[in-house]
């Protein structure tokens, strides 16, 4: 078949032959898949923050192959604002935890700055402007700040870090191109997840279909229609099948806006 007839499949048609390809054992695998990230272990992550302008911009335009006058600008700005010592980040810290200060949180916000410079370099060329990339990043840091308890005794950036990651790594897979569930079905996958841990703590083994649409009281079969919609979330830049590696998805969606 050629290109040209293969793009007079209709959209629903390609993916339904991606989504064919799911087989039971795969929605055993889906239900049994532990998703909560909001498990980290502190002491893995340190981030070396960025102190010198001039070579952060020389490497990021090495790593991007670009250069960029706003990118050039920012890093200019935050490179102005000081680092803070310890005994600073604990008082801003305790600042934020005791009367939720602003000024206290822009304060040790501005201060790791550079910190999401660091970190977001090594998500260049994932989908993202090195500005998006950024911005997604200090949204993670606001987090941080928001979250961090002091009292635990290890340092901001390093509790920083993961917060950070996680909003750009978030950011990256919700402006990629995916085909998106709607939320009353991230829900419904949310309790499958949480009611497969649940039974597979109190049975010690990993639970059946139907023990899991039992626990949910759905029928078996919303519960494998469910599965199987989320595993059809595919990647757009996804091969569409072994022999045609170089033929995506993507290269056959008809583009409803033409």
């Amino acid at each position: 078949m050629s290109i040209k007839e293969k793009k007079m499949e209709t959209n629903e048609d390609i993916l339904e032959k991606a989504q064919s390809q799911k087989t039971e054992d795969q929605e055993d695998d889906f239900i049994s898949d532990d998703l909560d990230t909001e498990e980290f272990e502190i002491d893995d992550l340190d981030v070396e923050v960025e102190d010198d302008t001039d070579d952060a911009i020389e490497e990021i335009e090495k790593v991007s192959g670009s250069s960029d006058d706003s990118v050039k600008i920012y890093l200019q700005q935050i490179g102005r604002i000081p680092l803070l010592i310890p005994d600073e980040e604990i008082e801003l810290a305790k600042s934020i935890k005791e009367t939720n200060c602003s000024i206290a949180k822009e304060k040790l916000v501005n201060a790791n700055l550079r910190l999401v410079v660091s970190i977001a370099k090594k998500y260049i060329g994932r989908g993202l402007s090195f500005l998006d990339l950024i911005q997604e990043g200090n949204m993670g840091l606001m987090r941080a700040a928001e979250k961090f308890d002091y009292a635990k005794g290890y340092k901001f950036s390093t509790y920083a870090t993961w917060w950070i990651q996680q909003a750009i790594t978030r950011g990256i897979a919700d402006k990629s191109r995916t085909i998106r569930l709607p939320v009353h079905m991230i829900e419904t996958i949310g309790r499958i997840k949480k009611a497969t841990r649940d039974l597979t703590n109190e049975l010690n083994r990993k639970p059946t279909k139907e023990e899991i649409a039992e626990r949910l009281d759905i029928p078996l079969s919303k519960l494998r229609a469910v599965i199987k919609s989320a595993q059809a979330t595919i990647s757009l830049e996804t091969p569409l099948n072994k022999k045609e590696e170089n033929a995506k998805i993507s290269d056959f969606l008809i583009d409803s806006s033409s």
